[in-house]
C-alpha cells in the first residue's frame, strides 16, 4: 500500500511540474513586425506569435521580456532566460555561444536610403549607416564594407528618425522589416540589391538556447514542424507578411 501511495505522489508530482513548465523568452521589441511594444506595453510581432504556438503546441507556458539586442545572448548564456527569439541569424560566430534550432525564417538584408538620393551600393562609400547595435548586420558592414561609417543605435526607430532627419545617410535591416518601414515612409527607398550572403544573413532566423540544451532545442524544433504541418505556421506568416 505504501508503494503505491508513493508512486502515486510522484506521478502527482510529476504532473504538475509538467504542467508548470515554463519558457522564457527573451526578444528586443524594436524590430517590427518581429517584435515590438504595443500601446500596452506589451511585445508582440511575428516571433511572439510564432514562440506562443510553439509554447501551445508542447503544452508549456510562455513569457517573454523586453531587453537590448546586444544583451540577448549574454543574458541566456547568465540562465537570466531559457532561449531568445528576436529576428536572430544563424551565425557560425554565435553557433560558438549558442546553440539554434532550424530556421523559422529565410532572411537577406538591404539598405534604405532616402528616396533618389542613391541607386547603388557602391555610391554609399564614406557615408553614415545606421544600425541596431551588436546585429548581424554592423557585423557584415564592419567587415565587408569599411569603406563606408557603420554607426550603431539602440533601436532601428532611432536610426530611421535619424536617416529621416538628415543625421544619417541610409540604415541597413532585414527585408522583411524594411518592407515594413517603406509601408509608412514613402519619402525612403532601397538602395541597391539585397544581401544574402550565407555567412551573415543565408541560413535564416533561428531559436537560440543555452549551449547544450538539447532537450529544448529538440522540443522547439518538433513543434516547428508540427505547426508547419497543420498550418499554423502559414496563417501566421500571411498575418504577419501579407505580401
Amino acid at each position: 500500500m505504501k508503494k503505491w501511495i508513493v508512486a502515486a505522489a510522484l506521478a502527482t508530482l510529476a504532473m504538475n511540474a509538467f504542467a508548470a513548465e515554463k519558457i522564457r523568452f527573451a526578444s528586443s521589441a524594436t524590430y517590427p513586425p518581429f517584435e515590438s511594444l504595443d500601446r500596452e506595453n506589451q511585445i508582440v510581432g511575428f516571433d511572439i506569435d510564432l514562440a506562443k504556438a510553439l509554447c501551445q503546441q508542447i503544452k508549456a507556458e510562455c513569457t517573454f521580456t523586453n531587453n537590448a539586442f546586444d544583451s540577448l545572448i549574454p543574458s541566456l548564456k547568465f540562465r537570466r532566460y531559457d532561449a531568445i527569439i528576436s529576428g536572430m541569424d544563424i551565425t557560425a560566430d554565435r553557433s560558438k555561444q549558442v546553440d539554434f534550432t532550424q530556421p523559422y525564417y529565410a532572411n537577406s538584408a538591404v539598405v534604405i536610403a532616402r528616396k533618389g538620393q542613391f541607386s547603388d551600393f557602391a555610391q554609399l562609400k564614406g557615408k553614415r549607416i545606421g544600425m541596431e547595435n551588436g546585429t548581424t548586420h554592423q557585423k557584415y558592414l564592419l567587415e565587408q564594407h569599411p569603406e563606408v561609417v557603420a554607426v550603431a543605435y539602440d533601436s532601428y526607430q532611432n536610426a530611421i528618425l535619424d536617416l529621416k532627419n538628415g543625421r544619417l545617410d541610409g540604415v541597413f535591416g532585414d527585408t522583411a522589416v524594411v518592407n515594413q518601414w517603406l509601408k509608412t515612409n514613402a519619402d525612403l527607398a532601397p538602395v541597391g540589391a539585397h544581401v544574402t550572403d550565407a555567412s551573415y544573413f543565408g541560413t535564416g532566423l533561428g531559436i537560440a538556447v543555452r549551449k547544450g540544451n538539447t532537450e529544448l532545442r529538440d522540443q522547439l524544433n518538433g513543434a516547428l514542424a508540427a505547426i508547419k504541418a497543420n498550418g499554423t505556421y502559414q496563417q501566421l506568416n500571411q498575418k504577419w507578411f501579407p505580401e
